[in-house]
């Protein structure tokens, strides 16, 4: 099961930046995790924990979101049950 959470920032204590005018998207899975040494590589290209992959898919979704003024980042849920990635978005009047 993936759960989808979209926060606007203007409403939310936990956002990135309480200056600015962003949205924040969490995808929340419930696997086992990752490991710590693999966050500093996770959004790297060609890379993958899992086989078969390309190690491509959070390589590109990086490029575009940062591409748009974003921010994306990962952590381990805190019950220790799969990883929540978060990407941010700045909103334009």
């Amino acid at each position: 099961m993936i759960v989808i959470t979209i926060i606007s920032s203007s409403t939310n204590k936990d956002n990135i930046n309480s200056n600015s005018q962003e949205i924040i998207v969490k995808v929340k899975d419930f696997g086992k995790g990752l490991d710590f040494e693999l966050f500093s590589k996770v959004f790297s290209k060609f890379f993958s924990y899992k086989t078969g992959g390309t190690g491509l898919g959070l390589y590109i979704c990086k490029a575009i979101i940062e591409a748009h003024g974003g921010k994306i980042w990962a952590e381990n849920n805190k019950d220790d049950q799969g990883t929540t990635f978060s990407f941010s978005l700045p909103l334009k009047n």
